[in-house]
């Protein structure tokens, strides 16, 4: 299951998109297995469409296909349906009876949960850019979250005055062969906006785990301090698929 909250991501990033050729609109979702062990990729069981035995409404078994790559194939990474979620979330111990729910609310969080995982996959893209004429398709390799384990970076804005994200999240992205690990925090954001389900913060970087990550993060942060702060304008750029790339 693709997992997260709603996000509106501008803390980190060069402005720019990665591109991929045109891919076959096939979906993958998580493998079905035998028993009920975890799949390495997501990090949870194998999906269930099934309504619990005291879910109070009909939920939609519907999946979307999301614009992600799923690395190791030529699919894209599946949504969950409605039901899939409500199951998942039993599964964490939620109880829907202490709670005020209705099924369009369930809809809604769909929404909500879809529109942050492509916002989330946009920001890496951003990061991504950097090494294009590396690797002009990166893909999701796997994901998974811990609300509980918060990163330095978190930890020191606390110390500073700031709140803690509500969720961290760890995607491992292959960058045409090579593993790349990013880190997602998650801060409140207010009021969820009605046309794009975005209601969080998201601060999206390259892990501290590798030299090249470290140089990447060092690169932006001087990228940030020349254009946003002194105000100084990027150079034009003459070739057309790179003008594509900063859009």
């Amino acid at each position: 299951l693709m997992q997260m909250g709603a996000s509106v991501s501008n803390l980190n990033g060069p402005k720019s998109t990665s591109g991929c050729p045109m891919q076959k609109k096939s979906s993958s979702g998580c493998p079905m297995k035998s028993d009920d062990s975890l799949d390495p990729a997501n990090m949870m069981p194998p999906e269930n469409q099934q309504p619990a035995p005291d879910q109070p409404f009909p939920l939609s078994t519907e999946r979307e296909l999301s614009s992600i790559p799923k690395a190791g194939s030529n699919e894209n990474w599946m949504y969950p349906s409605a039901q899939m979620f409500w199951n998942a979330m039993l599964r964490k111990g939620w109880r829907w009876k202490e709670s005020d729910i209705q099924s369009d609310d369930m809809d809604s969080i769909i929404r909500i949960h879809n529109s942050n995982n492509e916002q989330a996959w946009r920001e890496i893209l951003r990061w991504e850019a950097l090494h294009y004429k590396e690797c002009d398709c990166p893909k999701l390799k796997s994901f998974r979250g811990d609300a509980t384990k918060y990163t330095p970076r978190a930890r020191i804005r606390r110390a500073l005055g700031y709140e803690l994200p509500f969720d961290r999240h760890d995607w491992i992205v292959d960058r045409c062969g090579k593993e790349v690990h990013y880190v997602i925090d998650y801060y409140d954001g207010g009021k969820v906006n009605p046309e794009t389900g975005q209601f969080s913060l998201m601060d999206v970087r390259p892990a501290m785990d590798s030299w090249q990550n470290i140089f990447d993060r060092i690169i932006v942060a001087y990228m940030r301090f020349k254009y946003d702060t002194l105000g100084m304008q990027p150079p034009r750029v003459k070739c057309s698929v790179s003008q594509e790339m900063l859009k």
